[in-house]
């Protein structure tokens, strides 16, 4: 197929049931950009023999250099079968996990993914990750399984021992799709049970059923005979689907091509004798249908063409086939190319992909009404609860409206950079035929006198007759050559003075209603705007020059491109359901935002990413006078790189937080070679850490159990360190503190507990869902309603019972109840707990006890004066722990007391005359009328909740909070990866090696059935993680490559404050116990990075040297 014309993709974006937006999802290294490679030449765009070698959606030069792709680029590709022809949206998306933020993006935007599955590797960690996020976004997947040549060159498999492996790894993928399927089930029979009314009490009912027989989930699974698997090489530009060798044989043999479908692929085999299919392959020891048509026959060409070289036997081949070979690839050294062009011209790929892409993907006409709703639904509101407009914009959506009345509805997923010059209205316009040959004719007069003037030096007369003739020339040339001379000049001039390159910014988006046309007024609606609260009359347009609402802009369309992989398109228009760039969009959008001409239309839901920031870096200039051009360039970046986070610390640190090493390293070369233009001085990677406190060891540093005088040693040194407390704190040997502000009014009783490891887990996995709870609490306190969705209200009621089984035991009686505050941010998992007695004060679930529609619980409570500042208390402390300032994790504080006492009468006499007089006249008044104060109703003493007590109080509570938490036995909790390495058997014991010197555990090793590969899968703290993956690449000669992902947080188990007391451990460790303590040496390195006093002895016992030969 030739090149396709810019008029013709414009025409066939008018035609939404003809468009295909899809994107091409796998694991790092499994092929997805040399299959778009050999899609892309499909079009005209490459050569077909650069196509796998040019990679050019990998448009980076660091995406060259390493291999990788790094971001999301789209590509619009024309494709015709038959009478019909297709626009096929591509976008080719990352596979390392440091950029699966990318592939969020690029689902998003699109109704079908092409997942490719490597044929030896199979179904790897990020293969798992892509189908989940296709799953969550409701897109439906095909199945490539690429590298099919590896099969036959690099394992040298049988075609009998390539189909069971082929089946099995179908197995895998099918395995994971049907875990997505039964959780989605089992969570919406859990709904469905919770709204069907309960049973009579005398009846009792029993449905063991989890719903799963009854759902018909065969269409939901891959397999050959439903058409959504091919079976591809890209790297050999030739791939087929199961239809393709059945209508080829029911030429040949007569046999319905229906038939050839059903059986082509199963346990099938052809009985020559009676011409007949026949089940029962496997048993009877027969070769299925499968490996007897297809596999035998590549096998061959394979063997004849790259084994053998068998020039004879391939011209049989090329003849059998009815095709032709070009005479130079026939002689060609490299058999790759000779093989090449035949399996291009014999099984082209881009045929069968786009082919099966056409006929099995939905188009943007199709997209379900499911997907509709989850994409409108804000926050935690249902869909039915959003203001009637807003419901009505669903049929647009449905219907993929293109008329000019239709509501306008774009999504800009994401923003990239590019640069001014590659922009299409910066582009050097090409010349045209009449122009060329205007500039040709004015060189050729610019020539001639230039000769002319040369003439004229030999003589007088002859230069007086040359300079006239010179003259009556350069006026002949008339007014059209000195517009063209004027022209270049000014090109010229332009060219010399440019100043430095500027990036631009280019909204990457997809229409999903109505018509993007340039000049059009639109809102930009952020990703916290609601149309319920939005205050705008109704029928509101952008062009009414509307009042200001939060989170919501009005601007213009200036620019739209037509994205072409390294080159962008003007376009004037844009009609719905296809994929677009915006330009003149970054002062609106800083990440992702919803544009609209309806006001009424609500943000879509967020993006889902895998990926965790959790690297952090500090970045300074190295010259300070260029401090203006970083913070700019780090703003740019911020905007540029979904993933990215820039953060500016109290100490004014500028902090950059991204994915991972390579997501680092990427970040930082875009910062100083695109966004910043300076020198830079980057930190080492700032790893973060969390406090905690766990119950007393039961044994000591050497595994001996505690006896008694080691009990007391233990108490010992306790009392030693209570004896370093400041004055006005009281520490029992049960950890009870009770701290007192410094004006003596407040008196505060404060126990810290660790929270068990499930309780942890499971406030830390539901960090949304506290946030929510939260934002109703205070809602309610205002006095304003909320409306939660029957969903979240079950996900709260679940979330209640869960953490109440986990709270078990004497000590956690009535705990959950009894929460005051949820902290660190009011959303972390640490617990503030309500100890008090006869203190009731409004519960954190009053979202479950409030009636539906309401915003207050069923019995009014009053808050304590100062109750706030409790709480503010309790998260200060939560953030930042005594250790090392980190934040707290997994840690209870229960208050058990809490007095308050009135200010004592000399304080009253400092008061001046008037104000005495004054707080006297108020007295009746506050005695019982309705002037009271809240606080003097709850008995609180009359505290001010503004005033001086307020903030003692709070830094008090900190306090209490902190010494609670020395007072148990202390840890340090480590950020963990999860790693992932495959691995050949020779260099199983290099691997071990590097994982035990950078403090990794090993959690399993398993075989990959087929192959010499182990798969590892390794815990690693992220600390220690920092230049692993090129050390095990190079310790391993490149024969083992780790995936790192963020897993969980874990204790270090040493105690950092360690210091021997027993007599056994005086033995092991000595006097001094300096061996390495790994959980020291981090809390050392954090207090030393945050500025902050380190206990460490630099020199002991110094003497001064002397040597043999001399005594000095």
């Amino acid at each position: 197929m030739g090149h396709t014309s810019l008029e013709k993709i414009i025409a066939l974006q008018k035609k939404p049931s003809n468009i295909r937006n899809i994107c091409i999802l796998a694991h790092v290294d499994h092929g997805k950009t040399t299959l778009a490679d050999c899609l892309v030449a499909s079009n005209g765009i490459i050569s077909t023999r650069l196509a796998g070698k040019l990679r050019y959606l990998d448009s980076r030069e660091d995406e060259q250099i390493r291999g990788i792709t790094m971001k999301s680029s789209a590509i619009s590709l024309h494709f015709s079968t038959g009478e019909t022809e297709y626009l096929v949206n591509l976008i080719d998306s990352p596979g390392h996990v440091d950029f699966s933020s990318e592939v969020s993006t690029a689902v998003r935007l699109c109704d079908g993914a092409i997942v490719v599955v490597d044929a030896v590797e199979g179904v790897c960690p990020q293969t798992q990750v892509v189908l989940r996020q296709a799953w969550l976004e409701n897109i439906r997947p095909l199945l490539v399984i690429n590298k099919m040549d590896r099969l036959i060159v690099e394992l040298k498999l049988s075609p009998l021992e390539a189909y069971t492996h082929l089946q099995k790894i179908l197995e895998q993928v099918n395995a994971v799709t049907g875990t997505l399927f039964a959780s989605k089930v089992l969570e919406e029979r859990a709904a469905k049970d919770t709204e069907e009314q309960q049973p009579a009490p005398g009846e009792q009912v029993y449905d063991w059923s989890a719903g799963l027989e009854e759902t018909d989930d065969s269409h939901l699974y891959f397999s050959p005979d439903q058409g959504n698997v091919a079976f591809a090489s890209a790297i050999d530009g030739w791939g087929f689907s199961i239809r393709m060798f059945a209508q080829i044989y029911s030429q040949k043999m007569g046999i319905r091509s229906e038939l050839f479908l059903k059986t082509l692929w199963g346990d099938f085999y052809l009985n020559a004798k009676a011409k007949k299919i026949m089940k029962g392959a496997q048993s009877k020891g027969k070769k299925p249908l499968f490996v007897q048509l297809v596999l035998d026959n590549i096998w061959s060409l394979y063997d004849a063409v790259v084994t053998r070289r068998d020039k004879e036997k391939v011209d049989k081949m090329v003849t059998s086939l009815g095709i032709k070979v070009m005479a130079r690839d026939l002689r060609h050294a490299d058999p790759k190319v000779l093989l090449s062009a035949i399996c291009s011209q014999w099984l082209p790929l881009s045929q069968t992909v786009l082919s099966m892409v056409c006929e099995k993907l939905p188009a943007p006409t199709d997209i379900a009404a499911e997907r509709v709703e989850a994409l409108m639904s804000v926050g935690a509101r249902r869909f039915d609860s959003l203001p009637e407009e807003t419901q009505q914009l669903k049929k647009a959506f449905l219907e993929c409206a293109s008329e000019d009345e239709a509501p306008v509805i774009i999504f800009v997923s994401k923003m990239f950079a590019v640069d001014s010059r590659a922009l299409p209205e910066n582009k050097q316009r090409p010349l045209t035929q009449e122009e060329l040959s205007q500039r040709r004719e004015l060189a050729r007069q610019r020539h001639a006198e230039r000769q002319a003037a040369n003439q004229s030096s030999e003589s007088t007369e002859t230069a007086i007759g040359g300079s006239g003739q010179t003259a009556v020339t350069a006026n002949d040339t008339g007014p059209d050559a000195d517009a063209l001379c004027a022209q270049t000049e000014a090109l010229a001039a332009k060219a010399s003075v440019e100043g430095p390159r500027r990036e631009h910014f280019v909204a990457f988006a997809r229409v999903y209603s109505g018509v993007a046309r340039r000049g059009r007024k639109v809102f930009v609606l952020g990703p916290k705007y609601d149309p319920a609260l939005a205050t705008l009359p109704r029928g509101c347009f952008p062009d009414d020059a509307p009042p200001s609402v939060p989170h919501m802009a009005s601007c213009t369309l200036e620019r739209l491109y037509l994205l072409m992989g390294r080159e962008l398109e003007e376009l004037d228009e844009v009609p719905a359901g296809n994929v677009l760039g915006i330009g003149g969009m970054e002062e609106f959008i800083l990440k992702s935002a919803t544009i609209s001409t309806s006001a009424a239309c609500p943000p879509f839901t967020p993006l889902n990413f895998e990926a965790t920031p959790i690297v952090r870096v500090a970045i300074e200039p190295k010259h300070p006078s260029e401090m203006q051009k970083l913070v700019q360039g780090m703003r740019l970046l911020n905007q540029a790189d979904p993933c990215a986070e820039v953060l500016i610390q109290e100490s004014g640190e500028h902090v950059l937080l991204t994915a991972g090493e390579v997501h680092l390293q990427r970040c930082l070369d875009d910062l100083r070679e695109r966004f910043a233009r300076i020198e830079i001085s980057v930190s080492e990677p700032i790893v973060p850490f969390r406090e905690t406190v766990i119950r007393p060891p039961k044994v000591d540093m050497v595994n001996e159990e505690l006896g008694r005088q080691q009990k007391v040693a233990v108490a010992r040194q306790a009392r030693e360190e209570q004896s370093r407390y400041p004055e006005g704190v009281q520490v029992d040997p049960s950890g009870l503190v009770v701290l007192t502000t410094p004006n003596k009014l407040a008196t505060l009783g404060v126990r810290a507990l660790p929270l068990p490891d499930e309780a942890t887990r499971l406030l830390e996995g539901n960090a949304e869902l506290i946030r929510t709870m939260e934002q109703f609490n205070l809602m309610a306190r205002e006095g304003r309603t909320m409306e939660i969705s029957p969903k979240t209200l079950e996900a709260v009621r679940s979330f209640r019972a869960e953490l109440a089984s986990h709270l078990q035991g004497r000590r956690w009686r009535d705990a959950v109840d009894r929460i005051w505050a949820f902290g660190p941010r009011r959303c972390g998992p640490n617990l503030l707990l309500n100890s008090l007695e006869g203190y009731c004060r409004p519960s954190v679930w009053q979202c479950l006890e409030a009636p539906q529609g309401g915003a207050g619980p069923a019995t009014p409570l009053t808050l304590r004066d100062l109750d706030s500042s409790v709480v503010s208390g309790f998260q200060l402390a939560a953030l930042a722990g005594p250790m090392c300032e980190e934040p707290l994790m997994g840690v209870c504080f229960a208050v058990e007391s809490w007095e308050v006492r009135p200010a004592s009468r000399p304080d009253r006499q400092e008061l001046g005359s008037a104000a005495r007089a004054e707080e006297e006249a108020e007295a009746p008044a506050a005695g019982g009328g309705p002037g009271r104060r809240r606080g003097d109703a709850a008995g609180s003493g009359g505290g001010d909740c503004y005033g001086p007590l307020s903030g003692q109080l709070i830094a008090a509570t900190k306090e209490a909070c902190r010494y609670a938490f020395q007072a148990k036995s202390q840890r340090l909790m480590a950020a963990m990866y999860t790693c992932e390495i495959m691995a050949t058997a020779e260099v199983l014991g290099r691997v071990y090696g590097v994982l035990s010197k950078r403090e990794g555990r090993v959690l399993s090793e398993e075989m990959k059935e087929g192959t010499d590969m182990f798969i590892i899968t390794a815990v690693l703290p992220v600390a220690e993680s920092f230049g692993f993956a090129d050390e095990i690449r190079k310790r391993t000669s490149g024969l083992a490559s780790p995936q790192l992902v963020f897993s969980h947080w874990e204790v270090i188990p040493s105690d950092p404050f360690w210091v021997p007391t027993t007599e056994e451990e005086y033995l092991h460790f000595g006097e001094k116990a300096d061996s390495a303590n790994q959980a020291l040496k981090y809390v050392n390195a954090v207090r030393r990075r945050k500025g902050l006093y380190v206990e460490e002895k630099l020199v002991e016992h110094a003497e001064k040297q002397r040597t043999l030969s001399k005594n000095k």
